[in-house]
């Protein structure tokens, strides 16, 4: 029984793509502790909001895929051919720092839940061990077994489903709060849906899908692109985004029921979400919920790092590809390295991870809207994407998402300023 079950995961795995690894990522640390925040300040009054995004989210997944798919190019290959190289350096400005901070929160928020595991060893430590860890399998590991690792890691996050069910729930007020949205408009409220907003639609996966998605395709080169191909990649985007989703609602269900029911309303990072959950519902739910923590982290600062050093590599034609091994992409690995390098060394200049992910918010916030009409363009361009343009519906998904991410925008400089 038990071969069969892991002979069916293998399987499974195979055929799941790049999909979910990107929409694994999207719940890295900062993300969970985003959605805690919500959860524990505002209890299930912000669950609506994985419904909400679910679509937008997918929908710009599936165009930055097809750009990847079609032009076999990184969306930023794609910028520098077809766009001024001003709108390419832009993005390149805020990508970076934006990029370099969520990397120095998410090793931050591991090397946190690492010491509360294990008291005894500074989170200081924890955060080398995990920057080196990540740094010499993302080096030594060709590409197709760094995303089978990372594959068998979202495993790791099925513990968020598992978490809310130790505690007694209210079906009934959970699917009242899931279909009924909910607003209150007030500075911290918007500040919660803007931040939620931030976390799910973020650029740095806009990046990495096209380009992971041209990782996928060269070992088939020689296929043309067709319409199964397309309708494969938009299934296996669908199946990830909605992983994303599902992981995001679990943990909002989570901090909104046990933390909230019980005036735990001040979350910060997710280490304190760890800490409050664990006299509330327990040790077990307490350490399910920091092993996803760690989980997520060791899926997204690889697609974090990764992503950065595609943006680089693309914008001056080095040589890229975690296909590759270390001395035939050395200017690749490089970047990573330093970024990776440069995120832990936030811990030891005094920038909290609670100011990193403000600030990355902000830079996301900016460069979201414009980056999303940008695909969109690129995605109506018949001159780029031949007879693969978007269709009404991704239109009206893009279109959507990038009016709430530009109302998001000016919300998120208004209650800053």
């Amino acid at each position: 029984m038990k071969k069969k079950a892991i002979s069916r995961t293998k399987k499974l795995l195979q055929f799941i793509g790049p999909g979910l690894v990107t929409g694994a990522s999207d719940d890295d640390p900062s993300g969970i502790a985003t959605y805690s925040q919500a959860g524990a300040a505002y209890g299930l009054a912000t669950l609506w909001t994985s419904i909400v995004a679910f679509p937008l989210m997918a929908g710009i997944q599936q165009m930055c895929a097809k750009i990847g798919i079609v032009t076999n190019n990184g969306l930023t290959g794609t910028l520098k051919k077809y766009y001024p190289k001003y709108i390419l350096y832009i993005m390149l400005l805020f990508s970076f720092p934006a990029i370099i901070m969520n990397i120095g929160a998410d090793i931050a928020g591991m090397g946190a839940v690492g010491n509360l595991l294990f008291p005894a060893i500074d989170a200081n430590y924890f955060s080398v061990f995990f920057t080196l860890l990540m740094l010499g399998l993302i080096i030594y590991l060709p590409y197709h077994k760094m995303a089978s690792i990372l594959k068998y890691l979202c495993i790791v996050m099925l513990v968020y489903f598992i978490v809310p069910f130790l505690y007694h729930q209210d079906f009934k007020a959970i699917f009242k709060a899931t279909f009924i949205p909910k607003i209150e408009f007030n500075k911290d409220f918007i500040g919660i849906l803007v931040g939620i907003l931030g976390t799910t639609i973020s650029p740095y996966l806009f990046f990495w899908q096209a380009s992971v998605e041209v990782e996928e395709r060269k070992n088939n080169l020689k296929l043309v692109v067709n319409k199964k191909i397309v309708q494969a990649m938009e299934k296996d985007v669908d199946f990830g985004m909605g992983f994303s989703g599902f992981v995001m609602y679990f943990i909002i269900l989570t901090t909104g029921t046990v933390l909230y029911n019980n005036g735990m309303h001040e979350i910060n990072t997710v280490q304190d979400a760890a800490n409050a959950l664990k006299p509330l519902a327990g040790n077990l739910a307490y350490l399910l919920f920091s092993i996803g923590v760690i989980g997520t982290g060791l899926i997204a600062i690889p697609v974090l790092c990764g992503s950065l050093s595609y943006i680089f590599t693309e914008t001056f034609g080095w040589n890229q590809g975690l296909d590759k091994k270390f001395h035939e992409a050395r200017a690749f690995y490089i970047i990573i390295a330093i970024s990776l390098l440069l995120g832990l060394s936030m811990n030891y200049i005094g920038l909290s991870p609670i100011k990193a992910l403000l600030y990355t918010a902000i830079l996301y916030g900016l460069t979201a809207p414009v980056l999303i009409a940008i695909i969109l363009h690129i995605s109506n361009n018949k001159k780029i994407m031949g007879k693969f343009v978007n269709t009404l519906k991704l239109n009206i998904l893009g279109f959507l998402a990038f009016i709430i991410m530009s109302i998001a925008a000016i919300a998120l400089i208004y209650l800053q300023f």
